[in-house]
């Protein structure tokens, strides 16, 4: 027995140091001399103790292959699966479990698209992918094996011995902006559930479920402009004329290419499925199926967003602005952005790089950051740059202006692992793909927007499964199989056109005054960022840029030059006439018509800016971007803002008391005020019958969610009960409430009419709920769910034990899989704030109370001494799984901590833990 004992243990210590040689393996060298060839000189990488690099080079080409080389070091898995993943080809590394998500990217093409882009770019540009390829094929070419890449390899070996990287492209890098404008498309989520809930309620019910912007409680970015003779000018003065290359381009055709026709799905990427009553839930379903890059999977779309603001200079310590910025995106591990700086050791025109900041990996350069002179920093502008299109189709035809068009097709291969290859025929219409098949959502509102638009969605064809996730391949009449006529739903969408949004990055990155950022923000086409600016000038500012399309009225009301803000129309009966006030983006439109093209886009001059403005300070939060009065259609589907309005507030209220600091900025990013608690808490204590817990958690409470609060755990309870107890029985799966700032606005007028349908619970028998009889059975609700969960004693309840993190790797976390979830997966860690605080940790009432969004990272940039800056980031630098630097940011994070962000070289060297020196 001894003998086996010691065999077992030497067995045990041989297997683990067996697991520690496969873990370490892949550590990135830190220190000393590395070859990288095609170098020109030597290129420093300086590492502080979080293992963030800054690089110095002498010229672009050194500087940009040594990103290339260092992005490779630490995430070179990350990379290869996005790459993967926009590319429709992450069966080749998973097998057929991934098929479904190959499906739907390679009916949206945005490989295609991005192969195309690379030649519209600037040539500055294309070298510095070319660049950036070179130094990740170089790291590639020095680690050939499963085991030197990373962990994942070693684990992706055990099914897929087969599986070799192949050298990176610019086009590689190009599609991960694809997945970008995918994950922040804006409205597309929205005009599906008002389709999707008008199958099963009236169109007065569906307007109350989508309330308009609440202009009087909440301000815009910007408060004062219009559009005069072209350009839009500021209620300063200021004129936004930037007679860009890439505003001429938006204002000449809607392909982005002067003199060409409209871009065909050929072009853009298309799809097959069979039509069917349930259309659009399908592409409503399809859409949790999408690859979500930036991890806003499952997360409710219209929260997905970010903070942003700016204060002048007037207004702070140190007489400079003060800029933060937080944007809202999904939780992984590793993190989505990876902090880097670049630097030009001498700049000049040939080597204009000096900026600091976060970086994604796979793409050279830096998004958002500063540089010697400028900061920037983004959120989601969210405008409507989709339109989903019901289609008349029949055989292989679809109807345009009384004639019936032949489909356009091609046929894509998907490689599996382990299995033969499958062909999958992608179908268009001259709007673009059609993704009914492979969409989800969309066959589930096919009811209510084809009677929307006049149609009987009973002509339709039987569904079928092609195309579906799971389902079998199509046959190649699609829906309409025998001349069946039916309808079916195209995607037309700015992110399917080739653009040149790379050249954008770069130009922030060398920008040294207002107008410079402007320029880098005319050629930001997709996604639309609200983009906020400051220098050590002094100067503040906002620009709106973006492909946003021009519609014709007849597509309704607003939909080109916007007089008002009305409502959503509601459908008319299945089969009746179309209603004609119609909100713009609101409902999906009727191809075959012709009536609803899109017609151009609104050129750039027009778009909304801000410079210097009298308030003297700037804040953006996914909120309106200008007032109603504005002439042009951007969106009608704004977060409703409660973030952007506590935002203002705060910087108003520390205005009053003094100077700002970064401390002040760092304090309003923390803030955890619950927005509609100071309306409803009165009506809970007020409502006949409430629990006991109500009285004694929620009186006296200041509306604050931090992680240890009681109230907040309990209110948040009552929140998710209440809306379940007045939707669920009458709004159909993909339609009900999840608890966002929208649903604020639906509560918020319901709470004065206690007699409201709503509040009626149809599925009981003999009895009609009230106001009062909801809120006292959610109080009940939430105490006995609480109870249940946390305990008897009220008091001990705490927000952070519901309310938690699980920090998990986007691949083989996910596994099923304990012991390989247990190698790559952090957590949990105990979370502070809401869905729509400021401190934006959202969470779904219809999933729990786990956190699926968060801050992704933080940053607040002192314009009076950049070596002042400061940020954080969600996890670390590596994506080494037990590398020192994995997770070594996730508990500064949650407590809302920062590290210093140095700028200048002696600052950087102080706090230089490891020095590499890439070689010729």
């Amino acid at each position: 027995m001894a003998r086996v004992l010691t065999a077992l243990v030497v067995l045990a210590m041989v297997l683990g140091g067996v697991a520690v040689w496969a873990v370490r393996q892949s550590f990135p060298q830190l220190d000393g001399e590395v070859r990288l060839p095609g170098l020109h000189a030597k290129v420093t990488v300086l590492r502080d103790r979080y293992g963030i690099p800054q690089i110095y080079a002498d010229d672009p080409g050194d500087l940009f292959k040594a990103q290339g080389y260092v992005h490779a070091q630490d995430r070179f898995w990350e990379m290869d699966f996005r790459r993967k993943t926009t590319a429709g080809r992450l069966s080749e590394l998973f097998g057929p479990s991934t098929l479904a998500v190959d499906k739907v990217v390679r009916t949206l093409g945005w490989r295609r698209v991005a192969e195309r882009e690379v030649a519209l770019l600037d040539p500055r540009t294309r070298q510095a992918l070319e660049d950036y390829a070179a130094g990740v094929n170089a790291w590639m070419s020095a680690h050939q094996g499963f085991a030197d890449r990373s962990l994942e390899y070693a684990v992706l070996k055990l099914t897929n011995r087969a599986y070799t990287p192949e050298p990176w492209t610019p086009a590689d890098s190009l599609a991960w902006l694809k997945a970008m404008a995918w994950d922040l498309r804006s409205n597309m989520s929205s005009e599906l559930e008002r389709a999707i809930d008008a199958a099963v309620l009236p169109g007065d019910r569906v307007r109350q479920l989508f309330p308009p912007y609440p202009y009087d409680r909440h301000q815009p970015i910007v408060t004062a402009g219009s559009v005069h003779d072209g350009t839009f000018t500021t209620g300063t003065g200021t004129t936004a004329r930037a007679s860009t290359e890439a505003g001429t381009l938006r204002k000449t055709s809607v392909t982005g290419v002067p003199g060409k026709a409209p871009v065909t799905g050929v072009a853009a990427g298309m799809g097959a499925a069979p039509a069917s009553t349930g259309v659009l839930r399908d592409v409503s379903r399809a859409l949790g199926a999408v690859p979500s890059l930036l991890g806003t999977s499952g997360a409710d779309p219209a929260g997905i967003g970010s903070n942003s603001w700016v204060v002048g200079g007037a207004h702070t310590a140190t007489g400079k602005p003060l800029l933060a910025n937080d944007p809202h995106l999904g939780p992984r591990i590793p993190s989505i952005w990876y902090q880097a700086g670049l630097h030009c050791r001498v700049r000049s025109a040939a080597c204009p790089y000096d900026v600091v900041g976060y970086t994604f990996s796979g793409l050279p350069g830096v998004v958002i950051g500063h540089n010697d002179r400028v900061a920037w920093g983004f959120t989601n502008l969210g405008p409507d740059v989709t339109d989903l299109y019901l289609e008349r189709t029949k055989g292989d035809t679809y109807e345009f202006k009384g004639q019936w068009l032949p489909l356009e097709t091609r046929t894509e291969e998907i490689k599996i692992a382990g299995r033969p290859s499958q062909k999958l025929t992608v179908r268009s219409t001259r709007h673009g793909p059609i993704v009914s098949g492979v969409l989800g959502d969309a066959n589930d509102a096919i009811p209510g927007s084809a009677a929307h638009a006049g149609e009987t969605p009973g002509a339709m064809a039987s569904p079928g499964t092609a195309g579906k996730p799971g389902g079998s391949e199509p046959a190649a009449a699609g829906a309409s199989a025998g001349g069946r006529q039916g309808l079916e739903v195209a995607l037309r969408w700015t992110a399917l056109d080739p653009g040149r949004t790379a050249d954008a990055l770069l130009l922030l990155d060398t920008a040294s005054d207002f107008q410079q950022f402007r320029k880098a923000a005319s050629f930001f086409e997709a996604p639309a960022q609200n983009m906020i600016y400051a220098d050590v000038d002094g100067n503040i500012g906002y620009q709106a840029p973006g492909r946003i399309p021009l519609r014709p009225a007849s597509a309704g009301a607003g939909r080109g030059d916007r007089t008002s803000d009305k409502s959503a129309a509601p459908p008319a009966p299945q089969g009746g006439e179309r209603s004609e006030t119609v909100e713009p983006g609101q409902w999906p439109s009727r191809g075959w018509t012709g009536d609803e093209e899109w017609t151009g886009f609104i050129p750039f001059d027009e778009l909304p800016m801000a410079y210097n403005p009298p308030e003297g300070f700037i804040a953006t939060a996914n909120n309106a971007a200008i007032g109603p009065s504005y002439s042009r259609f951007l969106t009608s589907d704004w977060s409703y803002g409660y973030r952007s309005q506590r935002i203002v507030d705060r910087i108003k209220q520390a205005m009053a008391g003094g100077e700002i600091t970064a401390g002040t900025m760092r304090d309003i990013q923390m803030d955890s005020v619950n927005g509609l608690a100071p309306v409803l808490v009165p009506y809970l204590l007020r409502a006949p019958g409430a629990a006991p817990e109500a009285g004694e958690l929620l009186k006296g409470w200041d509306f604050t969610q931090g992680r240890d609060s009681a109230p907040a755990a309990y209110f948040n309870a009552v929140w998710r009960h209440l809306l379940q107890r007045t939707f669920d029985d009458e709004l159909p799966e993909g339609g009900r409430a999840g608890g966002g700032d929208r649903w604020y606005e639906v509560v918020r007028p319901l709470l004065d009419k206690p007699g409201d349908r709503w509040w009626d619970d149809v599925r009981t028998k003999g009895k009609i709920e009230t106001r009062d009889d909801i809120l006292a059975a959610a109080t009940a609700d939430a105490s006995k769910e609480l109870r249940q969960k946390l305990g008897d004693s009220p008091r001990d309840w705490r927000w952070g034990d519901l309310h938690t993190l699980e920090l998990t790797n986007e691949t083989f976390g996910t596994s099923g899989i304990g012991p390989i979830e247990w190698l790559f997966n952090r957590g949990p860690l105990r979370l502070a704030g809401g869905k729509d605080a400021v401190d934006a940790t959202g969470w779904d009432t219809t999933e729990g109370y786990e956190v699926n969004w968060v801050p992704s990272m933080r940053m607040i940039v002192d314009l009076g001494d950049l070596d002042r800056s400061r940020w954080s980031n969600l996890t670390g630098a590596s994506g080494h799984a037990f590398h020192t630097n994995y997770a070594d940011q996730a508990p500064l994070w949650a407590d809302g901590a920062t590290t210093p962000m140095r700028q200048t070289e002696p600052a950087v060297r102080k706090d230089t833990a490891n020095t590499l020196t890439l070689l010729p």
